[in-house]
């Protein structure tokens, strides 16, 4: 809960705008290309129980999204002007998740009980097997209300805060970089500093939520989600809301919730395949606004991705990798350098804003220049809130506001100042 409140304000306050002034795409494409690159790790644990149903799952998928990219189905419609009708629409692409869980558990269902598939509980097939995990929905109760302080009373400990907080301001340079790709996926302009302010703000406040009630997680982005919208090309937010209501009402209802529990792990883990390689790819993508013929840059990615995999390996693989002589500091060091992204998004960032190089060279012109152009304002409203985005340009108080609209940042309006006269800006942040 205490970790959740730091995190709330280190949105509230704009302190996250003010490091967005040093985070750049040279610094976005490591750190995030280190998460999909760790995120390979779930979906071979998901999908090891099956490799067959797993791959079977992904290619329905890739088929659906890619191979079928360019067609659209023709479905039943009504509205106003047309009444009846066929209506040109991509449904395959959609749905295509929902389609390929339902093909691979259809799949799942058959090998099942055509007894292909192991019924010993030790065997990892077991877990491919439909009726592996009934017992949960047995086992849950039909209604379940969590309320604060059901597991008992809060209590604190100096060493599992400081652990808290280590994966507090890791998560916050995650959900920076998610952000963005979030936004790339959308088509969007990469979003403005009250939008990120706001972001971290309200993640931090459900993780202290979350700790109130007794989850034992914090709430933060997660590149697989990115990854389907791209598949779906589905991002509008009011999806996205109803899709928490949805959560909501499957979380008190304990046996519609418990259904969702035995999907086969092999499903899970073809549709992980797709949505997270699509996630890399995306991240990838950010690397049309830095100069690709600049040996800064390349050798900037090349080394925190190289050093992004080598330390949290070394950490990982040796049984007393610091001793500092202090058990706490070897902790802190060893979830700081354990984590890849921490470890190449750090390097990334401090190579970035010491070595030598133009904006321009490192990719700020061309966000800025997506941000302040004209053709784009409406996307930049997507940023906005509800009653607020009609009173922030009369109101000078809401300029203020670290995560309100119409908040204004000194750097980057610095910046849009520069792009909108199109100088070649040759400035080093240092």
């Amino acid at each position: 809960m205490l970790a959740g409140i730091v995190h709330f304000l280190i949105g509230a306050t704009g302190i996250v705008g003010v490091m967005m002034k040093f985070i750049g795409p040279v610094t976005i494409i490591p750190a995030m290309c280190l998460v999909g690159m760790v995120l390979f790790k779930v979906a071979t644990k998901f999908s090891e129980s099956h490799w067959g149903i797993a791959l079977s799952t992904a290619v329905f998928a890739g088929i659906l999204c890619l191979y079928c990219d360019k067609l659209n189905c023709y479905i039943p419609s009504w509205n106003k002007q047309k009444h009846c009708h066929l209506m040109n629409y991509p449904l395959h692409k959609v749905f295509a998740i929902l389609f390929a869980i339902i093909f691979g558990w259809i799949l799942s269902d058959i090998l099942t009980k055509a007894g292909v598939l192991s019924a010993n509980p030790q065997n990892s097939q077991y877990f491919a097997r439909t009726d592996s995990r009934f017992h949960v929905v047995h086992s849950s109760s039909w209604f379940y209300f969590p309320y604060p302080g059901q597991f008992g009373p809060p209590s604190f400990l100096a060493s599992a805060f400081v652990g808290f907080i280590i994966a507090t301001m890791t998560s916050i340079i995650d959900s920076i970089g998610d952000y963005y790709a979030c936004a790339r996926m959308c088509g969007l302009p990469p979003p403005p500093s009250h939008a990120v302010n706001r972001g971290i703000m309200i993640e931090g406040f459900a993780s202290c939520l979350a700790g109130a009630f007794g989850a034992g997680h914090g709430t933060s982005t997660y590149g697989g989600n990115i990854g389907a919208i791209g598949i779906t090309k589905v991002g509008s937010r009011r999806v996205f809301q109803m899709v928490g209501v949805i959560f909501i009402v499957f979380g008190v209802l304990g046996k519609l919730g418990a259904i969702f529990v035995i999907i086969p792990y092999p499903v899970l883990g073809g549709v992980q395949i797709i949505s997270f390689g699509i996630f890399i790819g995306l991240v990838l993508s950010n690397m049309m606004y830095i100069d690709m013929n600049s040996s800064r840059n390349l050798a900037i990615i090349g080394i925190s991705l190289l050093f992004g995999l080598m330390v949290p390996y070394y950490v990982s693989s040796s049984k007393k990798p610091f001793d500092t002589g202090y058990v706490e500091l070897n902790n802190i060091l060893q979830t700081l350098l354990g984590n890849a992204n921490f470890v190449g998004g750090a390097l990334a960032c401090f190579l970035d804003n010491t070595v030598p190089g133009t904006l321009e060279e490192r990719g700020f012109i061309a966000w800025q220049e997506i941000t302040v152009d004209e053709s784009n304002e409406e996307k930049a409203d997507s940023y906005g809130l509800p009653f607020i985005n009609t009173t922030n340009k009369k109101s000078k108080i809401f300029q203020y506001i670290p995560f309100l609209p119409g908040y204004v940042s000194p750097t980057l309006s610095c910046r849009s100042r520069c792009c909108r006269h199109k100088k070649n800006v040759d400035i080093n942040i240092a």
